[in-house]
């Protein structure tokens, strides 16, 4: 009975625990930069932590305009949903977005991106 009960406890305070958290909890969620605020969404975001996979982004990146180089950058694919008060420079936290809607109207000026094209969700708060 003794037992019973000290599992019943460690079960209660592992559970609540878990629930108690601050944040976002998901496997697959990174930290990320909105280096450069490109004109019709042309954005380009380097991922700061998180163990994204490195075929698809790219290691290193040259923006042509500036001679910038960037680590770990990708080019903002989801332009429809992506939060217009996140400023360059600014960092927030994201999961890749397989669902996402892209077909809102962007105007087609262009400015440098990488290569390789990312859809994100941005989180409302940091990953776990």
């Amino acid at each position: 009975m003794k037992t019973v009960i000290i599992f019943c406890l460690l079960s209660f305070v592992s559970l609540t625990g878990f629930r108690c958290e601050k944040g976002v909890v998901t496997k697959d969620c990174y930290k990320g930069k909105l280096v450069k605020k490109g004109i019709c969404l042309n954005y380009t975001i380097t991922v700061l932590s998180g163990n994204m996979d490195p075929q698809k982004i790219e290691t290193t990146w040259t923006d042509p305009n500036t001679n910038i180089t960037y680590q770990n950058a990708f080019r903002l694919g989801s332009v429809c949903n992506f939060p217009t008060d996140i400023e360059e420079g600014e960092e927030f936290y994201f999961t890749l977005d397989t669902d996402a809607n892209n077909g809102c109207a962007v105007c087609q000026a262009y400015y440098p991106t990488p290569a390789k094209s990312l859809s994100i969700k941005v989180l409302n708060a940091p990953c776990q």
